[in-house]
């Protein structure tokens, strides 16, 4: 009888270490936009972009096993909120209102809000005046909606859930100008957008982008020491090369 009652229990505690590892192996879930190209997008069923690439390489120093979970930008503070995800990348700027509700990793890019309007209207808008009775496209939730409000309040403000939906109506007439990321106006004037549409002002340059995790995560010094690792081993240089053909700015 003792032999049974001590197999027994040997049994069960072996059971509640096997679902413990099993817990312990689950992927964490990383929130992603679903079109912030060049940062993060998909070519087929696959994300692919520079932000993508990076946390690939910070998972992989810290030893992070993940699956990404694409989402409307507007919806990925609140699920950090709620603790649907475990972590978000998607060129989230960190700004105090954030930092209130959800933890930040380090910065890893630096970034900044511009204006895009059509090649023939280059000219004839350059600056948060010239936006005043203007229908200008932003991007629902984000830093440069909330730029755009504080100091252009007499502009127009049409909100889209992504970018694409931005470009479009300013192409189609829609909209008079965009107010958005530097780095994705710029790269979509390079790219899709060359010849028909222009980035006339940049508004601020000081805008980072941080990692985003729900308050009190224990990811946050993780993902800061492996990022702090790739800046100094080379490998971010070489992703920022992949995406922006140049090496980041010191």
């Amino acid at each position: 009888m003792l032999k049974k009652k001590l197999a027994a229990a040997f049994l069960g505690v072996t059971t509640v270490f096997a679902l413990s590892s099993q817990a312990l192996a689950k992927d964490l879930i990383l929130a992603t936009d679903t079109a912030f190209v060049p940062f993060e997008f998909k070519e087929g069923d696959k994300y692919t972009g520079f932000d993508i690439d990076l946390f690939a390489a910070i998972a992989k120093e810290a030893g992070l096993t993940y699956k990404i979970q694409g989402m409307d930008f507007n919806g990925i503070v609140p699920s950090l909120q709620t603790r649907n995800v475990d972590m978000a990348i998607a060129g989230i700027s960190i700004t105090d209102k954030r930092k209130a509700v959800v933890d930040f990793s380090d910065p890893y890019y630096d970034s900044g809000i511009a204006i895009m309007v059509k090649t023939a209207d280059v000219d004839k808008i350059k600056s948060l005046d010239d936006l005043k009775g203007k229908n200008v496209a932003v991007k629902t939730g984000s830093g440069p909606a909330d730029f755009v409000k504080k100091n252009a309040p007499e502009a127009k403000l049409k909100l889209f859930p992504n970018s694409e939906n931005m470009f479009l109506d300013l192409q189609s007439g829609g909209s008079d100008a965009i107010v958005y990321d530097t780095p994705n106006l710029q790269y979509y004037v390079k790219t899709a957008g060359n010849g028909k549409v222009a980035v006339s002002a940049i508004l601020n340059s000081d805008d980072h982008y941080g990692i985003a995790f729900p308050k009190g995560s224990d990811l946050v010094p993780k993902v800061n020491a492996a990022l702090k690792k790739i800046r100094e081993n080379g490998e971010y240089d070489k992703i920022h090369a992949k995406w922006f053909g140049e090496k980041a700015a010191k």
